[in-house]
């Protein structure tokens, strides 16, 4: 015999709860857009309003709607080749004489 709730489950559509790793995996892949705006006024006086748009998307999605900003961002890409990062870190390691257990490549 099937419980009425489970009956009225399948009606409406619903599965099991989503696991987190599949909602990711869901909003990755197709995106979601959060925007708000917050305005301080006092005595109807508009003292501040911050306009929030949040975009939440793999980098692969973003590039699909013609985002890509980090690609050109300078401070992103500081140094000669936007390796700066990268050849500190390896000047440290050089300098505790760490870097012996590291592959280059």
């Amino acid at each position: 015999m099937t419980h009425p709730s489970e009956t009225t489950q399948r009606f409406l559509g619903r599965r099991e709860p989503s696991q987190l790793p599949d909602v990711l995996e869901r909003v990755l892949d197709k995106g979601i857009v959060i925007a708000g705006d917050i305005q301080v006024n006092l005595l109807d006086i508009e003292l501040l309003t911050i306009k929030l748009r949040l975009l939440i998307a793999s980098a692969d999605k973003a590039r699909e709607m013609g985002i890509d900003w980090w690609e050109n961002d300078p401070f992103l890409k500081r140094g000669r080749n936007g390796n700066e990062l990268e050849d500190r870190l390896r000047r440290l390691e050089q300098a505790a004489g760490i870097e012996q257990g590291r592959d280059e490549g």
